[in-house]
């Protein structure tokens, strides 16, 4: 499985931007993929997540209501829309999936070390 995730930059508080991540290779068609983040200095945290069966996602608390997961299946492509950013939100953004046990979206994203495959990560900086 390759991922590759683009889209990354510098931007104020309470601008926008969207991630993308090209995925390839898939073993099957029945997987979880989503976003994970790293700040410096911090653990992991899962952000958000969606389901390749029924397109359900799962999201942190700290992003609800302005992260939003979604995907392009003739694209293979999953996005992650960021609004209202915060300079919190500064870190380095990762796109990982499960593919072999399938977990709960809920679980993976309390429980990253889960996830299978992960893409190189993407810069988000968020400062004035």
């Amino acid at each position: 499985v390759q991922l590759v995730e683009s889209g990354g930059d510098s931007v104020q508080p309470g601008g926008s931007l969207r991630l993308s991540c090209a995925a390839s290779g898939f073993p099957t068609d029945y997987y979880v993929i989503g976003w994970v983040r790293q700040a410096p200095g911090k653990d992991r945290e899962g952000v958000a997540c969606i389901s390749s069966a029924d397109g359900s996602t799962n999201y942190a608390d700290s992003v609800l209501g302005r992260f939003t997961i979604s995907r392009d299946k003739a694209k293979n492509t999953v996005y992650l829309q960021m609004n209202s950013l915060k300079p919190e939100d500064t870190a380095v953004y990762y796109c990982a999936t499960d593919v072999y046990d399938v977990r709960t979206g809920a679980l993976l994203l309390a429980h990253v070390d889960e996830f299978d495959f992960w893409g190189q990560g993407t810069q988000v900086t968020v400062s004035s």
